[in-house]
């Protein structure tokens, strides 16, 4: 089994990056209303769970967004 990944992962600079990411993230969703940001975040997610693969991993992952949510 992988482990989930925890630290920044978003290259040699990682301030830089993870800002230029997060940003491109926003941008891929600028003309979309509510409904529609909310469809595309789910193809997303399920694009990048199939590109993991490892369903140990995707719990792991599942269990901390929800004790994030409620931290």
């Amino acid at each position: 089994m992988s482990e989930l990944k925890l630290t920044s992962n978003f290259g040699p600079n990682l301030r830089d990056e993870a800002d230029a990411f997060y940003a491109e993230l926003i941008a891929a969703q600028a003309s979309l209303n509510d409904e529609q940001a909310v469809d595309w975040l789910a193809r997303l997610t399920l694009i990048l769970c199939n590109h993991i693969g490892d369903r140990d991993v995707l719990r792991h992952a599942f269990a901390l967004a929800h004790q994030a949510r409620h931290d």
